[in-house]
């Protein structure tokens, strides 16, 4: 775990933080763009960052517990530099997706939410991504790519 003491937004975050919070009726409404703030601060959300944002939002840990916890887009462990997730839901599965997911978790010896000892990439299999007509679709930490094929991932993780 982190030390508290070292976990802090900036002056800029911070105004940032009362921006998003102004959007609401009510303050605690920001939770979900503010732990995205977070994560991609720190990498991922663990305790000390949620006690963190907690104590921002004058929130219970349990209730920013709850959040992160319900979203899969949160972190609750260090994930790879380059996070890909794959679609396998049924277009993208239809279309070769779960193909992509199991040569990739083959080629580097991990699966779901796992991480190369390297740190250098981690994977997920995802239920939908909302791209249907697209499929298969992966995404690589928040570049979205439709209608690819192995030869094109291949390609997409050579190039990273």
């Amino acid at each position: 775990m982190e030390n508290t003491s070292t976990i802090a937004f900036t002056a800029d975050e911070l105004k940032e933080v009362e921006r998003l919070q102004s959007l609401y009726p009510e303050h605690k409404a920001a939770i979900m763009p503010v732990l995205w703030m977070a994560q991609k601060k720190w990498g991922w959300l663990s305790e000390d960052v949620m006690k963190y944002v907690a104590d921002l939002f004058t929130l219970p840990y349990a209730h920013v517990l709850g959040v992160a916890t319900f979203y899969t887009m949160y972190f609750k462990k260090p994930m790879g530099k380059h996070h890909i997730q794959v679609c396998t839901n049924i277009s993208c599965m239809l279309r070769g997706g779960d193909s992509i997911y199991e040569h990739l978790c083959n080629k580097y010896g991990i699966r779901h939410n796992e991480t190369t000892t390297d740190g250098k990439l981690s994977i997920e299999e995802v239920e939908c991504m909302g791209a249907c007509s697209g499929a298969p679709m992966i995404a690589i930490n928040e570049d979205f790519y439709e209608n690819v094929s192995l030869d094109q991932v291949e390609k997409l993780l050579q190039s990273l």
